[in-house]
């Protein structure tokens, strides 16, 4: 319908800066719009690509139509490891976070598998961390702490289960 045009190079460090700045004013749609517009310019553009996952992630809890697997496609173009893990820790941790905000009906046991994926991919990303970087352990104290906070995120169990028409 339309062939969107194109960035210069020279201007992609400033909307980098733009990006940034739409998601800090919770508007995600528009920093990913910038991010895309970015990486048709320079692939492989690391800052780029992480703020396209924050900004897909961001989306989760509004229920605007967000896909988990768009941001988790963006993954193995990360080029360190860390990132990686670090990253796909992010994206299971907004999840449990959306489906909490949501209050998707059992939603208390699917987001507790996935703040502990996010743990486990935390604590895959500790052990290869950047020294002085403490972000993953920020971030799997961030899971455990919601876990504790929320009784009703816990794992699935036989006790659990109560027929929904009694």
């Amino acid at each position: 319908m339309f062939e969107l045009k194109a960035l210069s190079r020279g201007g992609v460090a400033a909307a980098l800066r733009k990006a940034e700045r739409y998601r800090l004013l919770n508007e995600p749609w528009l920093a990913e719009s910038i991010c895309l517009d970015i990486l048709e310019v320079e692939p492989e553009n690391q800052d780029a690509l992480t703020l396209l996952i924050l900004a897909r992630t961001d989306q989760l809890a509004s229920g605007s139509g967000a896909d988990i697997q768009a941001a988790r496609s963006l993954l193995p173009r990360l080029a360190s490891e860390y990132d990686r893990l670090y990253y796909a820790g992010i994206i299971c941790e907004r999840q449990a976070s959306a489906l909490l905000e949501r209050e998707v009906v059992g939603g208390g046991t699917i987001a507790y598998d996935w703040f502990r994926q996010a743990m486990d991919l935390y604590e895959k990303a500790e052990a290869i961390r950047p020294a002085d970087n403490d972000d993953p352990i920020l971030r799997w104290n961030t899971c455990a702490r919601a876990i504790m906070r929320h009784p009703n995120v816990r794992p699935a169990g036989r006790e659990d289960f109560r027929p929904l028409l009694e």
